[in-house]
């Protein structure tokens, strides 16, 4: 019988440093792969602190620029908008009409990555169901009337069989299927689930994209945000060589060494 795969599960409480310690992870191993994955990302004590590591932020902005590639938080953005939401005055109502507005546009910028959509504009337009689709509204009201609703009911999915059953040999979107959100003595936690995930240039962003979403439902439940789950069937590292990423890798391995 072969053997299963060992489960690669990281807990962290500052986000580049799960993200570094995966990236190195996969850099030690033989292959490109760790299936499955597993990222659990509490809230630290001082979040605007501890949440994040400029030196390993700055480092992989970098290299993804030197290729061509999305930053983090154009990456973030598609999971969550958050600049648009701050321009929004704590207005959730008017965040999603600003970013009905400027969805179509936001698709034409790049229609090769983009024509099929953006995970944002599935979780608030999904093309069925109650709240016109905005399945984030849905959870938000449905909770808000009363606290005691079943928790499987807070749940939005962004895979649609209807639209994403196709026969294309590959598909950029969506690799998130689905996220879950889990009300706990006034805390909040956000499950999220992917069939696979791009570590090198997608990862963080979709870490920092969830964390944001997570952050904007607790706000609007009277939660708090305490914990990301972040479950991969294939979080694999592709579009780069284990070599290219040796700078990256030894700003990681520094700030590691130094905790």
């Amino acid at each position: 019988m072969k053997r299963s795969q060992e489960t690669v599960i990281i807990n962290e409480s500052n986000l580049s440093v799960a993200w570094g310690r995966a990236v190195i992870e996969v850099l030690d191993r033989s292959g490109t792969e760790m299936a499955p994955f597993l990222l659990s990302l509490v809230r630290p004590e001082q979040i605007r602190e501890d949440f994040e590591v400029g030196a390993i932020r700055a480092a992989l902005d970098q290299h993804l620029a030197r290729r061509g590639m999305y930053d983090v938080d154009t990456v973030a953005w598609t999971i969550f908008p958050e600049e648009l939401w701050q321009r929004s005055r704590s207005d959730r109502s008017l965040l999603f009409e600003r970013y009905r507005d400027v969805y179509p546009r936001y698709k034409a910028l790049n229609p090769a990555l983009n024509s099929r959509g953006l995970y944002f504009g599935r979780l608030i337009d999904f093309g069925s169901g109650p709240c016109d689709g905005n399945q984030l509204e849905w959870i938000i009201s449905n909770f808000k009337r009363r606290r005691s609703v079943r928790r499987s009911m807070l749940q939005a999915s962004v895979f649609d069989p209807a639209k994403d059953h196709v026969r294309q040999a590959q598909l950029g979107f969506p690799c998130l299927q689905q996220v879950q959100f889990v009300p706990a003595d006034g805390s909040l936690s956000i499950n999220a689930f992917y069939a696979t995930q791009q570590l090198f240039d997608k990862a963080y962003g979709n870490w920092l994209g969830l964390w944001n979403l997570g952050e904007f439902m607790g706000s609007q439940m009277g939660l708090e945000l305490a914990q990301l789950n972040c479950f991969v069937g294939v979080e694999k590292l592709e579009r780069v060589g284990k070599r290219e990423l040796g700078p990256l890798a030894d700003v990681i391995r520094e700030v590691l060494r130094e905790r």
